[in-house]
């Protein structure tokens, strides 16, 4: 059993290292750091209404709609690449069915540009 042990060795030892780094970069931070918080520091950003009043309060849509757009482009590159790599081994087939793929990204985009979801006021 120990020699089974052994071989785990060298990942507790990364992981131990990779612990020991981040709580030391999170205390450097808090030591070192600039913390003097201000009103435009702490202003809302991202989601462009502030996040702590009433629940039920109307908001512009359009925030969630670029973050979906993100989302789906994203995860097109995220299939990309390994397509890419891969391209050689998987054929014509692995080819047209990635055109397809994009072809339904592309119209989609298009859709959306029209409908205005990309314009910003």
């Amino acid at each position: 059993m120990p020699e089974f042990l052994s071989e785990y060795l060298p990942i507790a030892i990364f992981i131990a290292i990779a612990f020991g780094l981040s709580a030391a970069f999170v205390a450097s931070a808090f030591i070192f750091g600039n913390q003097r918080p201000d009103g435009e520091k702490m202003a809302a950003y991202e989601c462009g209404f502030d996040a702590f009043e009433d629940s039920r309060r109307q908001f512009d849509v359009r925030f969630y709609l670029v973050a979906i757009l993100f989302i789906i482009f994203d995860l097109e590159v995220a299939f990309l690449f390994p397509w890419a790599v891969s391209l050689g081994g998987i054929g014509l087939f692995g080819f047209w069915s990635m055109m397809v793929f994009l072809a339904v990204l592309t119209i989609g985009f298009i859709y959306e540009w029209k409908k205005g979801a990309l314009e910003w006021e």
